[in-house]
């Protein structure tokens, strides 16, 4: 049977071997966006604009120099809610998935699985006509803001 103490002490090594994980993290020298499985699902132009918009909210990411590792990023897919406001639980949620992958000189350094999930309300007023776009642009914000935090950065 585990007790309290032994469970916290546990976790605490886990986030302790997790920080070094990603303290470890070789500089990223390069990233790349690629949204090709949603253009599959049908976004069309708007996979550009996720794409453009992911790379510049990563930027802050990338070092001085060259040599470093590659961050390379696949938004697979993007969930938006039809009804923007007063839903509890799940429903009403938009999200967007992503896998980031920190690529060096001898392959696969790192793989973090992403799911940003935010309120359809995020995005601001249901009733302005840009409401998808600013919905859209809150989802991968979140996103690149986890990713940022799994690199330590």
């Amino acid at each position: 049977m585990i007790n309290r103490r032994s469970l916290l002490a546990g976790f605490a090594g886990l986030v302790l071997t997790a920080n070094a994980t990603s303290a470890a993290s070789p500089p990223i020298s390069a990233i790349r966006v690629d949204v090709g499985p949603l253009l599959t699902q049908g976004w069309g132009v708007r996979a550009g604009a996720i794409k453009m918009s992911l790379e510049r909210a990563l930027a802050s990411l990338r070092g001085p120099g060259r040599g470093g590792a590659t961050l390379e990023v696949v938004v697979t897919g993007i969930h938006m809610t039809s009804f923007a406001g007063g839903a509890t639980g799940s429903i009403g949620n938009d999200a967007l998935e992503s896998e980031a992958r920190l690529i060096g000189a001898n392959g696969v350094v790192a793989r973090y699985p992403v799911r940003a999930i935010l309120s359809a309300g995020a995005g601001g007023a249901w009733y302005l006509p840009d409401v998808d776009q600013r919905r859209i642009d809150a989802l991968v914000e979140a996103n690149a803001q986890w990713i940022r935090r799994y690199l330590g950065g």
